[in-house]
């Protein structure tokens, strides 16, 4: 009989050893080799192993020239969610593998509930629980006041049996909540280990590709907030989408960290409620609840997000420091960035900061990713700093250079249309930024430096 063999799988990053050392030479990382079974040696056997032909549902293995790839799109399905659509770039893909990630309470299985009742009404869904009892599944349906109708149910962890389930009822969607408690009855390891997840999540995606069915899988995460189990989990899926929102907030953030269907700097916004996640087509109005009164260090910037612009409130405040290295926190934009800026204001803006703690917060706990804020930021910390509150009507977008350049930023029109959409009439932003036809009762201040905008103050 042939002896099984072993290998250690670095769950950062993927990298495979023949055998155990401290430090992965690949990404670096210390201790986070996990030791994996594999499938015992045939001797001779160099074709494909048996059930792998055809992983990516390709069904001629004959070389053909890439001018004559029919380019007929794909069609989609929709998830019945606008924004749950918008991130995975028009719609569910058959074929697809979509893992769905985030902290627990987070609202995945709420979604993916939701999802495959309204689904099921017009599609055959699978939805296979490995957490939780049918009942539990029952209750939270009945309390969302969901159509239960049509929704295939099974309880199960086995890969092997959940395989055999498919071939006889043929969904087009199968949902499976969650990996980590999947496994595989060749596989020794515990559920959730390298090995089993990894060999669990192999097969599934499989069977979506061979079999046009799309897959949703749910993932949990670390506490650092990345998903858990081995970095090559994110390399076989197809999309790779991340809910945030803490237990304290009523707001969901959905975004996509990997999407080889559309773009991975979409955003979907929801609102948990009391009968389950409803989406938000509007984001900027619940992003801008700001107070009657206005403070200093308020100011409104506006975000693009993927297809869209988002207006965000961005708060600052500055105050003296008690200790000999004075704080620098952010909360919602990079903290390095954060520590460049106020160098730039020093020494282009000509105002001190070293001696103050500075803190960020961008509200609504939105992450932004892009340059665009670096001027909103800059101009928030100058009005904390001053204690002078800046106009209420005021918006203010533009990337701001090392030397004390005011750079444009991409759609600099439709954000000044959005912003006059809500309300505002006044706007500081990157002279390359200033549109041909500006709206109506809207002033617009074009700027070049960071000195002018603070005169424009």
């Amino acid at each position: 009989m042939a002896k099984a063999k072993s290998a250690f799988v670095c769950t950062e990053c993927g990298a495979e050893y023949t055998k155990w050392q401290g430090q992965c030479s690949s990404c670096r990382e210390w201790n986070t080799l996990s030791e994996v079974r594999l499938a015992p040696s045939r001797p001779g056997a160099s074709a494909a192993p048996s059930g792998r032909s055809g992983y990516a549902g390709i069904v001629s293995r004959e070389v053909v020239d890439l001018s004559a790839v029919d380019l007929s799109e794909v069609p989609r399905l929709s998830s019945t969610f606008g924004e749950f659509d918008r991130v995975l770039g028009g719609g569910l893909v058959p074929g697809s593998a979509v893992l769905l990630g985030g902290n627990p309470g987070a609202g995945k299985s709420t979604l993916l509930l939701q999802v495959a009742c309204k689904l099921a009404q017009q599609r055959r869904v699978l939805y296979v629980t490995g957490e939780e009892s049918l009942s539990q599944v029952a209750m939270r349906a009945h309390r969302l006041q969901l159509p239960v109708q049509g929704l295939k149910m099974l309880a199960e962890t086995s890969i092997e049996t959940i395989l055999g389930v498919t071939e006889r009822e043929k969904p087009e969607i199968l949902i499976i909540d969650s990996i980590q408690t999947m496994h595989l009855e060749d596989i020794s390891s515990a559920p959730g280990g390298v090995a089993q997840v990894r060999e669990s999540a192999s097969s599934l995606t499989r069977f979506a590709k061979q079999t046009n069915t799309v897959l949703l899988l749910v993932g949990h995460v670390t506490k650092d907030g990345t998903l858990a189990g081995p970095k090559v989990l994110e390399h076989m899926i197809d999309a790779s989408l991340l809910l945030e929102g803490g237990a304290d907030s009523r707001f969901r953030t959905l975004r996509g960290q990997k999407n080889r269907f559309g773009a991975v700097n979409e955003l979907g916004v929801f609102a948990m409620l009391e009968h389950g996640m409803k989406e938000v087509k509007n984001p900027s109005a619940i992003f801008l609840s700001r107070a009657e009164e206005q403070a200093p260090g308020s100011l409104v910037m506006v975000v693009w997000e993927g297809t869209r612009p988002i207006l965000v409130e961005v708060q600052a405040l500055v105050d003296e420091s008690a200790l000999g290295n004075p704080r620098r926190v952010a909360v919602g934009v990079d903290g390095n960035r954060l520590a460049m800026l106020l160098a730039v204001l020093h020494k282009h803006g000509g105002l001190f900061t070293g001696d103050q703690d500075v803190f960020l917060n961008v509200v609504g706990g939105v992450k932004v990713l892009e340059t665009s804020a670096d001027l909103a930021v800059l101009l928030a910390v100058v009005s904390s700093l001053q204690n002078r509150s800046l106009p209420r009507e005021l918006v203010v977008f533009g990337e701001v250079g090392l030397s004390g350049e005011i750079r444009p930023v991409p759609s600099g029109q439709e954000r000044i249309v959005e912003a006059a959409k809500h309300g505002f009439t006044r706007a500081i932003v990157p002279r390359a930024n200033v549109p041909k036809a500006v709206p109506d009762g809207m002033q617009v201040i074009a700027v070049d430096k960071l000195a002018e905008a603070l005169e424009a103050l």
